[in-house]
């Protein structure tokens, strides 16, 4: 258990390096912790060096004090004065309140009970005895507006309209559309309509938009396994996240089930929907592309926008002129993307074969540790994982995958489009067994 604490450690850590932006609720859900535990590691956290392994390991949870056993008396007392307020009180009374009345109370005073002295536990008290209703409570904070071309939001929209539309073909693959849409002026950059959009095919059409309109500061996409490289993501970046880290884009991954989190792109594809795949019904690819280039010049040139930015007025209206921005680097440092995860731990289990897997890849450790939970550190100067037993390394394993130093860009693409698609091969192999043991296991 020592491992994987360590391991939610290391990723809190990682998530307020990171993430500033992200409040302490957000990141205790993406990290399946409670609040409290966010809330006090990350107070640890903050008072250690940030590359700083002895911050992550436990303290005793052993208790300073014993704990008080509250007299029954206490408790209904506490019940009677939430229930039915004294002295003509015509509100119930919170933990302010009852701390107020206690005290009063002649019965309590004659035995000399123990009394609350914090509101914390008064409202453990009233939550034991459940007179506490718990209501979720939904807030609306309202988004800052981006600069123009600060933010580019990416998704697909499905028009609806299958490859091949006589069903004769071996495999039915259906149509999307690629859409780009800035976030700061609501305009549609690029829609691109393919039927064969896959992670290799997918950041293809990533680098051929980044050729045509430059590195805006940030790429937005939502949890498609298209573009993590499966449905919940590897332990290290898809093809994807790594090419854009070396070219300096950063990339905002969306929570799943959170369109609002990908507003723009999501607003566009109602309009999409509504005002031209419902109204010109495209029966082929051929005739999704006419209807979509037409569309985009009359979304961003003609119909008036509602946005917060363009006011009722038609985007390219309101922006006739956009900021230039910088071109795709001649060179990249293709292993960039390791010194985010420098001194990240995963905790893994030692199959019998004396192997671990991290990031789909298998590295022996030895067989002597089978059945033993171990807390690998990723080491990024070296592009190494430290396997730590105990307080010490153990052994060093280089990092399989990982591309080291300086290289031509084209280069780069071609290998970064490669992992892409092994990546899509081992995600459509992993589909193919869970399918497979759905065949034969039929219990749900």
């Amino acid at each position: 258990m020592e491992a994987e604490w360590q391991a939610d450690r290391s990723a809190l850590r990682d998530l307020l390096h990171a993430r500033p932006d992200l409040s302490l609720k957000e990141i205790a859900r993406r990290l399946k912790r409670s609040y409290a535990w966010a809330k006090e590691w990350a107070k640890r956290l903050a008072a250690a060096p940030v590359d700083d392994l002895e911050v992550l390991h436990s303290r005793s949870r052993a208790r300073r004090s014993s704990p008080e056993d509250w007299h029954p008396l206490v408790l209904r007392r506490i019940e009677h004065i939430r229930l039915w307020p004294p002295e003509g009180l015509q509100r119930t009374p919170g933990p302010k309140s009852l701390l107020y009345y206690l005290p009063r109370d002649a019965e309590l005073q004659a035995m000399g009970c123990p009394l609350p002295q914090s509101t914390s536990t008064v409202w453990k008290l009233l939550k034991q005895l459940g007179l506490l209703v718990e209501q979720p409570v939904l807030t609306h904070k309202e988004e800052p507006l981006c600069e123009p071309l600060e933010e580019v939001q990416v998704d697909w929209k499905d028009p609806g309209v299958p490859s091949d539309p006589s069903g004769d073909g071996k495999k039915q693959h259906v149509l999307e559309v690629l859409n780009f849409v800035d976030a700061g002026t609501s305009i549609l950059l690029s829609a691109k309509v393919q039927d064969d959009f896959h992670a290799q095919t997918a950041l293809a059409a990533v680098i051929e938009f980044l050729h045509e309109h430059g590195c805006p500061q940030r790429f937005s996409f939502d949890h498609d396994p298209r573009w993590l490289g499966g449905p919940g993501g590897w332990d290290f970046p898809s093809a994807l996240l790594r090419f854009l880290a070396a070219v300096g884009v950063e990339a905002r991954i969306c929570p799943p089930h959170r369109p609002d989190k990908n507003a723009y792109v999501e607003r566009y594809h109602r309009s999409y929907k509504q005002e031209c795949l419902q109204v010109h019904h495209p029966q082929n690819l051929e005739e999704v592309k006419r209807v979509t280039a037409d569309y985009q010049q009359h979304y961003n040139h003609q119909r008036p926008h509602q946005g917060r930015a363009c006011g009722n007025r038609p985007p390219r209206q309101v922006f006739e002129t956009l900021p230039t921005l910088p071109a795709l680097p001649k060179t990249v440092h293709a292993d960039c993307w390791l010194t985010r995860y420098h001194h990240r731990v995963f905790a893994r289990l030692v199959n019998a074969d004396g192997c671990v897997s991290v990031n789909r890849e298998t590295y022996y450790l030895s067989t002597q540790l089978a059945g033993q939970k171990v807390s690998l550190v990723v080491d990024a100067p070296s592009a190494s994982l430290n396997v730590q037993l105990g307080s010490g390394v153990s052994k060093r394993l280089p990092i399989k995958g990982a591309l080291r130093g300086e290289m031509p860009l084209e280069q780069f693409i071609t290998l970064t489009l490669e992992q892409a698609a092994s990546e899509e091969r081992q995600r459509l192999a992993r589909k193919a067994r869970f399918w497979q043991r759905g065949l034969w296991d039929q219990t749900p």
